[in-house]
């Protein structure tokens, strides 16, 4: 995504009310020597941020954090032409996820925010 973005080219995919799933690598690291630290965690868990977003949410986001504009939708017809049946998959789907077990295990997220999580994911 961030070619487009970086370009001025960016904006909602689909309709852009989707939820997206995020989570910053920093805690994904941080999740993962937690549990390995915690004696007797144990069944799934997700790995996502406690601050959930929809597409629209995300990509305004990376807009204000690249300082480009992020008006351009791409047309959920489009994302399939380019993807095939992955654009359903990976940028049309919506999944609301909450790190519940996380939260209640006390796990202290790092980077909750997104747009801190996008500066260090580019940086």
């Amino acid at each position: 995504m961030l070619l487009p973005f970086k370009l001025g080219a960016g904006g909602p995919i689909g309709s852009g009310s989707q939820w997206w799933p995020w989570i910053a690598m920093e805690d994904v690291v941080g999740v993962v020597r937690f549990l390995l630290e915690l004696p007797g965690a144990e069944g799934p868990l997700n790995l996502s941020s406690p601050h959930e977003v929809r597409c629209a949410d995300f990509t305004t986001t990376l807009g204000r954090v690249l300082n480009r504009p992020s008006v351009l939708p791409l047309p959920a017809a489009a994302a399939r032409l380019m993807l095939g049946e992955m654009a359903d998959a990976l940028l049309l789907a919506s999944a609301r996820v909450r790190p519940a077990g996380l939260e209640r295990l006390g796990y202290p997220f790092r980077v909750p925010e997104l747009a801190t999580a996008i500066r260090h994911a580019i940086d």
